[in-house]
This record gives C-alpha cells, structure tokens and sequence, in this order.
C-alpha cells in the first residue's frame, strides 16, 4: 500500500443488514477506505453461511439492534446524523414503518446520500413484489438469451442481478453521490433496483438486437452459438474455454487443434454444427492439462475452466495477488487497484454487535448505559 489514502477515507457509512446486494456493495465501499458499520439484527436472519465467515462484511463494524424500539432507532438517528451513505434493502415503504423515510433522513442530515436497494425499484407495478436474483433477470430479458435453445433457460449464479446489476450499480451511484455532493452541498436519494442495473448491462445486446445481428437464443456469436465462443469437454472431464472471435486468432485455434483451416470458413454459420463437431472432438481425445500446454502462451483465447480453489491457486492469479486467504477464508483482493492507494490485504469479518460497545462509546454512552441497553434487549 503506498503513502497515500485511500479514495474514500474519511467518508462513513451505516448499512442495515440485509441479503445480496446491499452487503456487496457495503464491502466494495470499504475496500476504497469507507468507515462502514453494519446495523445488524439482535437475532440475525439464519443462512446458509455465519456472519463472521461473509468475506461481504470484511473491514467494517458491526452493532447489533432493535431497531422495533425507540431507544434503538434514537440511537440509530444519531449515527445517521453524522455519516455520509444510509444504505437499506427492504421493500419500498418498510423503511418508513421504523422512521428511516427519506424526507426524515434530510432533516437529521441534509448532506446524506441515502441508498435504497430492491429488485423491482420504489415504484411500478411490481415494487412490493418479493423476488430474487433469477426473476429480476427474467424480466429484464437477459435470462432469456442464456443458454441451449433446445433446452429451458440455465439458472446462472446470482452474479449478474444481486452483484453486478444491483451491489455493483448502487456502489457506483453512492460514489457519484457523493462526488456531486462536493458541487452542491446537498444529499439524494438513490434508487437503487436491480432490474436497472441487469437493463443497463444489456446495452451493448441491445444494439446489436436494433442492428440485426442478434438472432435467437444460442445462435449468436456471444452465447454459445458460434464455435469458436463456447465451452469444450475434455478427455478427462474437464472444461475449456474458446474466445477465438477474431480471424487470427480463430487460424490459431485451429492450429493448435491440428485442424486444416482451409476446410474451414470462421463465418459461414452453415459450417458452425460440423465445426463445432470438429473442435469438440479435438477437445475431447486429450485432457485439460494437456489443452492448457498446448494452449499456453497462445492467442487463440483458450482457457481452462477452473473451480473457484483452482481459480485462487492459478500461477496468473498468484502472481498478481489476486486471492488473499484470511482466517481460511478464500476471498479477493479489494480492488479496482490505483497507483497511487491500494487497500492491505483484507482483515476483519465481524460478527453481529462485535463493536457494539465501541460504537455507542463513540455515542458517549457509558459502560452504564451499554450495558442496560443490552439487559433489555435494545441491542446486542
């Protein structure tokens, strides 16, 4: 890490906990130096993974509350009077049921950038609708172009709604928030849904849809229809992936393969079945390892398909310090990485109310006082 500070030092912001991704984004903010502390419920949701193993929490704070009582939600309206981001992910309108209604937010701190995560948005027909990941997609039209036509749609990892269109796409608007903030003085409220964010990522699709070159599902270039940009088995049951979009790098594929590329027209789709056959074969008679040595130092954009550990243990990955493996726990490194300030490796996973004590302290609560709130269950 170099000398100098990271881009959001000195900046605050308080996240009530909830699913997906709100966490994503909360983490994203304090990879570039945001102080983040974490609302969590006294008697937090149960999921498949604990708290204090979520790589989403690493580096920020956690206080466990009741924001059902008044003492909490006083408590609550403090922190909210000097931080810069409120971040929340309930359903439109279960904010304003515990007194966190934008207008009331503005009063306790004109300059604070409110951040308001859902699926649908705060408005339309579907706003009070529950949803996740694969249903935001489905409807923004981006989970119909997945896939083998002949087959119903794949259920992909909940990459492109929860993360990129939504944790990833409200992280970039709090930013921006907070660097308008710095013309104007004033705070805002973002909307953040996912259905936005997964539109927005279908632009370039989009355009190709207008200028007619997209077509059905899996008989593009992009989705698996062309073979020279898809997925191969090998002998041994592993994967490989081929990107050899352009001209010279489809002859290199070919080379590599030993396949004769006069026998072949890259752009000729009535050739793609017996292409795709071909490749296939080729694939097919050796193993992974093997492809990958063949492969190597090429540019026929040939990758091997790796699982998440293979993926950390990769030379390329290594080299670049990409995986830091903390406490057990495989996770990225913060990024995006800057000349001038990267983030230390990361630290910390906190579980609900880790720093319960210390954050009322700051309140200029006494040991006294933490400690009645905690008998009566106001926090924890």
């Amino acid at each position: 890490m170099s000398g100098r500070a990271l881009p959001l030092d000195g900046t605050s912001a308080i996240s009530l906990a909830s699913l997906g991704p709100g966490p994503y984004a909360a983490m994203l903010l304090a990879d570039l130096g945001c102080d983040v502390t974490i609302i969590d419920r006294i008697d937090p949701v149960q999921t498949s993974m604990p708290l204090d193993r979520d790589p989403r929490r690493r580096g920020q704070r956690s206080i466990a509350m009741d924001l059902k009582q008044p003492e909490a939600r006083a408590l609550l309206d403090r922190m909210i009077s000097d931080a810069d981001v409120l971040m929340e992910g309930m359903r439109p309108g279960a904010a304003e049921k515990i007194g966190l209604a934008p207008a009331r937010c503005a009063d306790l701190n004109p300059g604070l950038i409110y951040a308001r995560i859902t699926g649908w948005g705060q408005d339309g027909p579907l706003s009070r609708q529950a949803g996740h990941d694969i249903n935001y997609i489905a409807l923004s039209g981006a989970l119909h172009a997945m896939g083998d036509a002949t087959v119903p749609p794949p259920v992909p990892l909940n990459l492109l709604g929860d993360y990129a269109g939504g944790g990833m796409f409200v992280a970039l608007g709090i930013v921006s928030a907070l660097f308008e903030r710095t013309r104007s003085g004033k705070g805002q409220v973002i909307d953040g849904a996912i259905v936005d964010g997964v539109a927005s990522l279908t632009t370039a699709t989009l355009g190709m849809l207008a200028a007619g070159l997209w077509g059905g599902r899996a008989s593009n270039i992009l989705d698996g229809g062309a073979p020279f940009y898809r997925t191969y088995r090998t002998a041994d049951g592993g994967y490989m992936a081929v990107g050899a979009i352009e001209p010279k790098f489809f002859a290199e594929l070919l080379s590599g393969l030993g396949l004769d590329s006069a026998q072949w027209t890259q752009d000729d789709r009535t050739q793609w079945p017996r292409m795709t056959e071909a490749i296939a074969d080729r694939f097919a008679a050796q193993t992974q390892s093997h492809w990958e040595m063949v492969f190597d130092g090429s540019d026929a954009c040939v990758s091997p398909v790796l699982t998440f550990a293979e993926a950390a243990s990769h030379p390329h990955h290594r080299t670049r310090q990409t995986y830091f493996a903390v406490d057990g726990i495989i996770q990225p490194a913060p990024g995006p990485r800057m000349n001038g300030a990267n983030a230390p490796p990361p630290q910390g996973i906190p579980g609900a109310g880790a720093h319960s004590d210390e954050i009322l302290a700051a309140l200029n609560l006494s040991p006294t006082d933490i400690a009645n709130l905690r008998n009566n269950r106001i926090i924890a």
